[in-house]
């Protein structure tokens, strides 16, 4: 098996004799507009590895060789290097700086493209001076010199434009077969109709002719739309060889310098186009995959918080469970005892009185009495029994937060539509808290003469709502809530635990509570607090 070295040191030798192929191949296209080879110079300068630069310029020097002996001249060396050497030495030059400054050359971008055409616009000056230089040392000048050099400087350009983006293609920027199939069935359904109305208007008489070169741009317009440069760059490549054949092969009207100087310019936008479609194109997909990207992850994290709200409403369920058994218990033991100790007082109130003891009795009893009072705000904190016993609305409009308020001095306004059986059982147990614990911030802290609540309780779309509005004219929130509050924030967290909607609207005077509750089966709706 043949070592990498020497695989590597055939590859120079290879690379030359394929050049040299590729010249002779392409020589007797020349014309005065066309220069193909020297497009394959640029390009293979451009894309080779600079340590094969010299057998590719030693196969170019023996390809004119023998171009010039097939043609019965004699090799003239002198001319040779006044006209050959010079342009290939100022070629090499220019793209030695170009590539040792500048980076990989790609093309799917508008400012690669750029970056690429101003180098070739620089090079073809430059390499036209060079031939203006050696006309001159011949002695060769005037009006012919310049006509020379103005048809050797756009069929220069013209030949990169056409063969540079093509062995870009194949060498770096191959396509895949999707759009391959997809190019070749567009240039039999596009391309194919479009030379043939090019040929046939070119054999007519003015201005025919010149209406089918622009008709000619439209098919290279609609490739680089499509298909981005490579598309835009072999419909300039056939648009060309079409202009070429109608007027060296068909006897057409003959095409001008006019004709290819527009094929150039429209050329080079068409590129220009092909490239940013490229990019728009690269551009969408990224961000397609990007949303993709976005999605998955906003459904794992839809998953993670239906599972974080399922875990604290099961905590809040938790929470209520413990808190009417511990109120049952509560009830059963400290109640009962409270009621027995009541009953052997009132048993011995007549031993007491005998004993000149009846106020110690009165006193046992207004302790008892507070200590039952105690016990039942105990039990509400706890687990309302009239919640249980009542049922929601008539909680909150006749239970202990209307006797809070009155006590408090506060009047007490309720508004109550809606079945709450509609409910889940910890929204109506988290609708009766939440105006619990508001009533009691009122209380405490606002220094308010009314309260107000408004609950309604619908369906929307098959689910059960229920929306709860709670206000006071106090004195509202402060500017900064004092360290260790946490009536508002647990408030709040009931609330996100299940799903539901807690906006606190500043309001002056007092403290303006909305909140949105739904059912299990759905998520809040937050049109419903606007």
């Amino acid at each position: 098996m043949p070592s990498k070295s020497s695989l590597t040191s055939f590859r120079g030798p290879a690379l030359g004799l394929g050049y040299f192929l590729a010249w002779m191949a392409l020589w007797p296209t020349v014309q005065p507009f066309w220069m193909l080879p020297y497009g394959l110079r640029f390009g293979a300068l451009l894309l080779a590895p600079m340590r094969y630069w010299g057998w590719l310029l030693g196969a170019e020097c023996v390809a004119s060789a023998g171009i010039a002996m097939s043609q019965g001249a004699p090799v003239a060396w002198g001319g040779f290097i006044f006209n050959e050497l010079p342009n290939m030495l100022v070629m090499a030059g220019g793209l030695w700086l170009a590539r040792r400054f500048g980076r990989q050359i790609t093309l799917d971008t508008p400012q690669q493209m750029a970056r690429l055409l101003a180098i070739v616009v620089v090079l073809v000056g430059a390499t036209t001076a060079a031939d203006a230089t050696a006309l001159t040392a011949l002695h060769r000048g005037g009006d012919q010199m310049l006509q020379v050099l103005g048809e050797q400087l756009l069929s220069h350009y013209l030949a990169i434009l056409l063969v540079v983006p093509l062995m870009v293609m194949l060498v770096q920027d191959r396509l895949d077969r999707g759009a391959l199939v997809s190019l070749l069935i567009d240039g039999v359904l596009v391309m194919l109709p479009s030379m043939a109305i090019l040929l046939l208007l070119s054999r007519q008489v003015a201005p025919q002719p010149q209406f089918a070169r622009v008709l000619s741009l439209a098919p290279v317009l609609y490739f680089a739309f499509r298909h981005g440069w490579r598309g835009a760059s072999l419909a300039m490549l056939v648009t060309s060889l079409g202009i070429t054949l109608a007027e060296q092969h068909l006897n057409y009207a003959p095409s001008t310098a006019s004709a290819y100087l527009f094929l150039a310019v429209a050329g080079t936008g068409a590129m220009m186009l092909g490239s940013a479609t490229d990019a728009l194109r690269e551009s969408s997909a990224y961000v397609a995959e990007q949303n993709a990207y976005l999605g998955a992850v906003n459904y794992h994290l839809d998953q993670l918080t239906g599972q974080l709200r399922n875990a604290a409403r099961g905590n809040l369920r938790a929470d209520e469970n413990q808190r009417r058994h511990l109120a049952a218990e509560l009830h059963d033991e400290l109640g009962q005892n409270i009621t027995a100790i009541q009953t052997h007082v009132k048993l011995a109130e007549a031993r007491l009185q005998q004993a000149g003891l009846k106020d110690i009795g009165s006193s046992i009893n207004t302790i008892l009495a507070h200590m039952r009072r105690a016990l039942h705000r105990l039990l509400d904190d706890l687990r309302p029994a009239v919640l249980d016993e009542f049922g929601l609305l008539r909680a909150l409009d006749e239970g202990p937060i209307r006797d809070l308020l009155t006590t408090a001095g506060i009047a007490y306004h309720t508004d109550l539509y809606g079945d709450p059986r509609q409910l889940d059982e910890d929204i109506r147990t988290a609708i009766y808290r939440l105006a619990q614990e508001s009533a009691t911030n009122t209380v405490k802290h606002s220094g308010a003469t009314e309260f107000r609540l408004r609950l309604r309780i619908g369906k929307r779309q098959g689910v059960a709502l229920a929306l709860l509005d709670l206000r006071d004219n106090g004195t509202g929130l402060p500017a900064r809530p004092p360290r260790g509050g946490r009536g508002l924030q647990g408030m709040r967290d009931r609330v996100t635990s299940l799903g539901g909607d807690f906006r606190l609207h500043p309001q002056r005077p007092g403290v303006h509570l909305r909140v949105l509750l739904r059912n299990s089966n759905g998520g809040p709706d937050p049109s419903a607090l606007a």
